[in-house]
């Protein structure tokens, strides 16, 4: 299992999510298997995803499609306030 987790300050969180719900059917083909949604109790304007595939691979790609084809359109990322911060994480043994 390998998970992609994204960080980074939003402006609304219901503008947010209802853009992350749009992509349920992206993150389907790309091979998220699963996900998780997490707020810090103190930043109401800030949002943690964990998003989860079978490979490294497949969380590069979707990443790579998030960098070059959302993030940087406001129509797509109507919330996005700042630029967001990712890492690819494996389970320790």
């Amino acid at each position: 299992m390998t998970t992609l987790r994204i960080e980074h300050p939003i402006t609304d969180y219901a503008t947010w999510r209802q853009a992350f719900d749009s992509f349920a059917a992206v993150r389907d083909r790309a091979g998220v298997q699963r996900y998780r949604i997490l707020r810090p109790v103190d930043d109401q304007r800030y949002v943690c995803i964990d998003l989860d595939f079978e490979s490294v691979d497949a969380a590069q790609e979707f990443l790579g499609f998030l960098t070059t084809t959302v993030w940087p359109d406001p129509g797509r990322a109507p919330a996005l306030a700042g630029t967001p911060r990712t890492r690819i994480l494996m389970p320790a043994d």
